[in-house]
């Protein structure tokens, strides 16, 4: 029990983890955001936030595409023994499920199961195709 507890909170810091990522502001946004803050902070005149905001514009696109053009590398591959708990888990789960639905039922919650389940590093599940 105390394993399915530590595996779930795992899992839901990595699922948290991965909603973040597609978090990433617009440039416009981060430019918006950062001229805010920064005239609140610093009270700049006219000009001032004039020539920052062209430093922070020049900054920000830059900086766009070099993430564009250098994505980040994929996570590594889960424990094994961590995995083989997590394949454990699920075939327990399943056969509580399993007894519990009709045969066709069990078919249909099967193909769920996979429709739900995260994406694969790399951006896929195993049972996706690429295109």
């Amino acid at each position: 029990m105390r394993q399915l507890k530590i595996i779930t909170i795992l899992l839901l810091a990595v699922s948290f983890c991965k909603a973040q990522e597609g978090q990433h502001p617009s440039p416009e946004e981060h430019l918006k955001r950062s001229q805010e803050m920064l005239q609140k902070e610093l009270q700049m005149n006219a000009d001032q936030q004039k020539k920052v905001e062209e430093a922070y514009k020049e900054f920000i696109t830059a900086a766009e595409k070099l993430h564009k053009e250098n994505p980040p590398p994929p996570p590594p591959p889960m424990d094994p023994k961590v995995k083989e708990a997590l394949d454990k888990l699920a075939q327990q789960r399943d056969a509580k499920i399993k007894m519990t639905l009709t045969e066709e039922q069990y078919k249909k919650y099967l193909e769920v199961e996979k429709k739900m389940r995260p994406p694969h590093p790399g951006g896929m599940r195993k049972d996706q195709s690429p295109l």
